[in-house]
């Protein structure tokens, strides 16, 4: 049996394969990854949002960043010298000589493949001649020349070299180590091995545990968790929170802590400027002493969010602090409804305790609205406008204009809305009108049914109900266009109806024309029960010329209505008395049937293509939301005053607001560019009943673009359960030849036993 043997890169060649796959297996990928955006379509792309976000905060510092950032270049640089090194290793291993050939004894003497015995003496002669270490040849030469002329015509050498490739037979297997010799030399030990534990034993160890201890402090939403354990105790510690609790609540977040999150700073000049912000601010519950809203990076948090609604004016020190503050807000808000969501599903699961409140889970939505937007709850939306102040709020709800919310602003007439804000000028206006033809315009669309069930209109108790909502978006300046085009139409409309209400007035009716709430029930009832034409009333007489109203003809009208009413049912029942009288053989009436159960069928075939086919709609839906993954960048928010680019995103849900409780957990939309589709589902009431809840859509980043939606909810009873189902009855036939079969094979196995024996 062959050996094998191990040696070492001696020459170094290999070496440089090893180490070539090595940096290509590095910058590859690194260049995928980390080589910057181009930086000319972000300038494009941040020029086109110019004349909307020009004035926003965080498209200035966008800006800034750009110009100032000299992270880019120093990615390209590192990539470039990598790519550079690959490139020159690359050069290397192309020039190094080959030193594993296959042999071939036909190249040694010269020889074509498949020359003939004459051909391999004749040129072993010549080259004998001249490689001989008799004639002074070079004797390593003629040796291989010897060895090569063996292989060719012994029969055995040949065997060797077409069954090994070697004539001497099979030789040892060489393993060849990419490494350099002086690696393994006994002069280098010690240097190898310490290379070796500190980089295995010390270095290797110290960065997966940085790296561990790192992510487990965090959530998957990148949230410490200790953070969302204060969250979960103060939400089941106070189930209904106001917004100013809110707050508190909020600015006690781990994220604050310098000790839990490096981010966060105290400065020196804390101790000066914070007390003076608390002064200007007024009551924030300084003196309250429940932990942790009583530590200084909960107080310096919740004075820097407060002045941010407030938009007060503070140090650039401070500024930059405060900014940290408000771009963590939003997620650790969303974080806040999410405990919410928890609580609420453990308190209809389990009990024991009370849920959080709607208004709580609400709040923090509104409050994320507030911190996006710079401004506090009882400010006008209209404030979220540019070059609006609040001395131009008095000339928006004067009695003239009464214009309190962008919905109000959007449908007032464009030659008032610019008088009314004449005061801004020609050039303040046009910015003011691109801005809010930039905001959302959401339509909402809702469909209720059962899926996965024989009846999906029929909502029965426990059911699960499944609520399929239907988002588009739309600009405000599409919604201008359309009032525009409708204006005409709607003066139209405005003068007729002024002229209806004109001749109404003048047409009315005394109090003792009107019919009462019984008739008006016996007419429903009669509408329920008969299926007949209304018959047409006659006309009723306003007024004769002596003022009085023609009673008589009024009461001799209707008199006769009901008449004919009452002579059209004998005339139907007389006729569907005929019609019985008429079918007397059993031939039609057998023929009449069958027409009908056809009918039955056929319309039973087609309702049930039409749920099959709409089931199928919705799994292809479901398993292509599965498979899509969907960019969460939809539309950039107009925010004054929030120091980072945000995202238009919504939440969705259903919530009794009589009761205060979810229906349905919030959905956030994220993906919300032009058209969405949402399915919110909910266990039905366990009792029968009429249910009136509420479909709400709530913006994250804008006030005053809320949308609530009533969602009617009639609960029937659930269908009994069949004790005997058809498809197990058996006949009486087929359960008699069992019984008999069974008979006849347990005769055959006694008679077998009997032979047996």
């Amino acid at each position: 049996m062959a050996g094998q043997q191990f040696q070492y890169d001696d020459s170094g060649n290999t070496f440089f394969y090893f180490l070539t796959s090595f940096v290509g297996l590095i910058v590859i990928p690194a260049t995928y990854y980390l080589w910057p955006r181009d930086q000319n379509a972000e300038q494009l792309r941040l020029k086109s949002l110019r004349r909307v976000h020009g004035r926003c905060l965080w498209y200035r510092l966008r800006l800034m960043k750009s110009q100032q950032s000299i992270v880019p270049t120093l990615k390209k640089a590192a990539l470039l010298f990598g790519w550079a090194v690959f490139l020159l290793l690359a050069y290397k291993v192309s020039k190094l000589d080959r030193e594993y050939q296959e042999y071939n004894p036909y190249e040694v003497l010269n020889l074509d493949p498949g020359a003939s015995l004459s051909e391999i003496k004749k040129q072993y002669r010549v080259l004998s001649l001249k490689y001989h270490p008799d004639k002074r040849g070079d004797e390593a030469t003629f040796m291989r020349i010897a060895k090569a002329y063996a292989a060719l015509t012994n029969e055995q050498s040949r065997q060797n070299w077409e069954t090994y490739g070697n004539p001497d037979g099979p030789g040892a297997t060489s393993f060849g180590i990419a490494l350099p010799a002086w690696i393994v030399d006994q002069k280098n030990s010690m240097l190898v091995l310490l290379v070796y534990g500190l980089a295995f034993m010390v270095i290797l160890p110290v960065v997966v545990g940085t790296w561990w201890y790192r992510s487990i402090r965090y959530s998957g939403d990148q949230i410490l968790i200790n953070t969302t354990q204060l969250f979960m105790h103060f939400m089941y510690k106070t189930p209904n929170m106001n917004m100013k609790r809110l707050a508190m609540v909020l600015t006690a977040a781990f994220e604050f802590d310098p000790r839990s999150n490096k981010e966060a700073t105290t400065r020196p000049t804390d101790n000066i400027e914070v007390p003076q912000l608390i002064r200007e601010l007024g009551n924030i519950n300084v003196k309250k002493k429940e932990p942790p809203f009583c530590y200084p990076y909960s107080l310096k948090a919740r004075v820097l969010v407060l002045a941010h609604l407030a938009r007060m004016e503070i140090s650039e020190e401070l500024e930059e602090d405060q900014r940290f503050v408000v771009r963590k807000s939003p997620a650790l808000l969303q974080e806040m409804i999410n405990v919410g969501c928890q609580l609420t599903m453990m308190a209809n699961s389990r009990g024991g305790f009370h849920a959080p409140r709607l208004v709580t889970i609400e709040n923090c939505m509104k409050l994320t609205q507030m911190t996006v937007q710079g401004l506090q709850e009882s400010k006008s939306p209209l404030l979220q406008l540019p070059h609006f102040e609040e001395e131009h709020l008095r000339y928006c709800i004067s009695k003239k204009y009464k214009v309190r919310s962008l919905q109000d602003l959007v449908s007032l007439k464009d030659s008032d809305r610019r008088n009314m804000l004449r005061v801004l000028g020609e050039e303040k206006y046009d910015e003011v009108m691109a801005v809010l033809g930039s905001f959302p315009h959401i339509t909402m669309d809702t469909k209720l049914q059962v899926l996965d069930d024989e009846d999906s209109n029929n909502i029965t108790a426990g059911s699960i109900v499944t609520v399929t909502v239907t988002l588009s978006r739309k600009r405000m300046a599409e919604v201008f266009e359309k009032e525009q085009e409708s204006t005409p139409c709607l003066a139209e409309e405005a003068a007729t109806t002024e002229e209806a209400q004109g001749d109404s007035s003048k047409a009315k009716t005394k109090v003792w024309q009107n019919k009462s709430k019984g008739a008006k029930k016996t007419a429903k009832s009669k509408k329920k029960k008969l299926t007949k034409k209304k018959a047409t009333p006659a006309p009723v007489k306003t007024k004769q010329a002596n003022g009085n109203l023609a009673g008589n003809e009024v009461v001799a009208a209707s008199a006769a209505a009901v008449k004919e009413e009452e002579e059209e049912a004998s005339d139907k029942g007389s006729e569907s008395d005929e019609g019985e009288a008429n079918k007397d053989s059993p031939s039609e009436r057998d023929e009449d049937s069958d027409k009908q159960s056809d009918t039955e069928v056929d319309e039973m075939a087609g309702d049930d293509e039409e749920e099959w086919e709409a089931l199928q709609q919705s799994i292809q839906r479901r398993e292509r939301a599965l498979l899509e993954t969907k960019s969460k960048v939809t539309h950039p928010v107009y925010s004054l005053y929030f120091p980072e680019e945000k995202q238009e995103w919504w939440w969705l849900y259903i919530a009794d607001r009589r009761d205060q409780t979810l229906v349905s957990m919030p959905y956030h939309v994220c993906t919300l560019k032009d058209t969405e589709e949402v399915e919110l589902k909910f266990p039905a009431p366990s009792k029968t009943g009429n249910y009136q809840y509420s479909v709400i859509l709530r913006s994250d980043s804008y006030l005053g673009l809320d949308q609530i939606k009533p969602l009617k909810l009639e609960v029937h009873e659930a269908k009994a359960m069949l004790d005997n189902h058809p498809q197990w009855d058996i006949p009486d036939t087929e359960e008699e030849d069992e019984e008999q079969e069974d008979s006849d094979g347990i005769e055959e196995s006694e008679d077998d036993d009997e032979d047996n024996d």
